[in-house]
């Protein structure tokens, strides 16, 4: 069940609300377990017992570990190989199929293995219980229904942001729910609805209308504006998501973390991934990084240790090259501003020429890594890069369409909200304290969702790009 979805806005959502607002606070936990596996089951009915079998595994292996420490390395052994082991054979088994048998010219059969919604996200969440029960860090946790909570909560459920339970375990048992965390968490949810409707599905409608072609069917500008369109789609979609995730939450009580910070106005990719996807950056760097050794070893490992976390990170997305290439492209550019020690460099002060330059060339690394990360395939992504430079042989008499096929007055429109609200402008506008501003704003809030909500009725087109991780 989507969240822009009419099923999500106007039944699911306002029937848990009044079950939330007519129990009694010690039965909202329930409410919220119950509608969260309502929400999963709504979709893949099947699929609800590989999570609830992900959740026993955690459960009772963080038990096992809090209470028999002289064996816990043993068990959270055996803890992390049966969720790393399902996330394998659920999400890419497949994969490794296909590639044996290009490797070893065999003809192994593949499996009818549909990938269960979500399970990257909450498989990741259940390893971080569990290794920071082992680490000391939170005690395991006995009630078995409030770990599902925790695993299952709706607002994060399929697309995160990833929580850590440390983070949550107190609200888990008493949160505060009110008027102003609600206030601001339907603000919020409105807001991330109007930027997944209105920005990321006009985008996606360009960019699926130019990558559905082959890359000798188009023009380079053509090319550019599928790679530009692409990236506003990712970047509205997954953080419009994440805005509804964290506004639901604070609409029950729950405090997420932010996921995304303006990441389009970084002047570097070390800066980039320390505004894009903050949850999981945070997850690889806590649970992959730091145990490698993190900072704490040789420039050498350091490297070595930064490649391996980009390339789990291009994995984690999906069973493909063109992700684990995607990763390892953001890793070595990572790897190099580490070597000219670019954090030293944005710690003084320079000319607007030279924070010009720095922008231009980490939007063009971000960009090509997203041709790359939206490419069927890597011959597809070679070519349509090649297009996208002038380095592809071209007949312009074989183009399908004309510019005007792809952009109308209202795609332009919507390219500049796109480009404007990617900066913290809005965002600074919102923050100015003045109550005739605040009346203007809770109007506009209120036109956007009656917008969105018209949108949605009216089409059929709304994709979910991280629904695929």
């Amino acid at each position: 069940m989507l969240f822009s979805s009419t099923t999500f806005l106007f039944i699911f959502l306002p029937i848990v609300l009044l079950a939330y607002l007519i129990t009694k606070k010690e039965l909202h936990n329930s409410v919220l377990l119950i509608a969260s596996i309502i929400f999963y089951a709504w979709g893949e009915p099947k699929y609800l017992a590989i999570m609830l079998l992900t959740i026993l595994v955690n459960y009772y292996g963080a038990l096992l570990i809090f209470k028999k420490p002289e064996q816990k390395k043993l068990y959270l052994f055996f803890t992390i190989i049966i969720n790393i082991g399902l996330l394998i054979y659920f999400k890419y088994f497949n994969f490794l199929i296909t590639n044996f048998n290009n490797l070893f010219h065999a003809e192994i059969n593949h499996l009818k293995i549909i990938m269960p919604i979500g399970i990257s996200f909450y498989t990741f969440q259940a390893l971080s219980y569990v290794i920071d029960v082992y680490r000391g860090e939170c005690k395991a946790q006995e009630d078995i229904y409030k770990l599902t909570l925790y695993v299952c909560l709706f607002p994060q459920l399929i697309a995160g942001p990833i929580v850590k339970y440390i983070d949550v375990e107190e609200q888990i048992d008493t949160r505060d729910v009110n008027f102003d965390n609600v206030s601001l968490g339907i603000k919020r949810f409105i807001i991330g609805l109007a930027k997944k409707v209105l920005i990321a599905n006009t985008m996606g409608a360009i960019a699926d209308k130019i990558f559905i072609q082959d890359p000798d069917s188009f023009s380079s500008p053509i090319a550019w504006l599928g790679a530009f369109a692409y990236s506003f789609q990712l970047f509205y979609d997954f953080s419009g998501y994440s805005d509804m995730a964290i506004g639901l939450g604070l609409i029950f009580g729950f405090r997420f973390m932010e996921n995304f910070n303006y990441p389009y106005i970084s002047k570097s990719i070390t800066e980039f991934w320390r505004r894009w996807h903050i949850s999981l950056s945070t997850w690889f760097k806590e649970y992959v990084y730091i145990p490698l050794g993190g900072n704490r070893v040789s420039q050498g490992k350091i490297l070595r240790n930064l490649i391996i976390v980009f390339l789990l990170t291009g994995i984690w997305h999906g069973a493909e090259w063109t992700f684990v290439i995607w990763g390892i492209w953001h890793g070595l550019f990572i790897v190099l501003e580490k070597i000219l020690n670019l954090k030293k460099y944005d710690e003084q002060k320079h000319g607007w020429l030279t924070s010009t330059i720095r922008h231009l060339y980490c939007i063009l690394v971000f960009i090509i890594g997203w041709v790359i990360f939206r490419a069927v395939n890597l011959k597809y992504a070679i070519n349509y890069l090649m297009n996208m430079f002038g380095l592809l042989e071209l007949e312009p008499g074989k183009f399908l369409y004309k510019t005007s096929y792809y952009l109308g007055s209202m795609e332009i429109l919507v390219f500049i909200i796109a480009l404007v609200c990617s900066t913290p402008i809005f965002k600074n506008i919102l923050e100015i304290n003045y109550k005739p501003q605040k009346a203007l704003i809770n109007i506009w809030l209120l036109v956007l969702f009656f917008l969105s909500t018209i949108s949605i009725a009216a089409s059929t087109y709304n994709p979910f790009i991280y629904f695929r991780f």
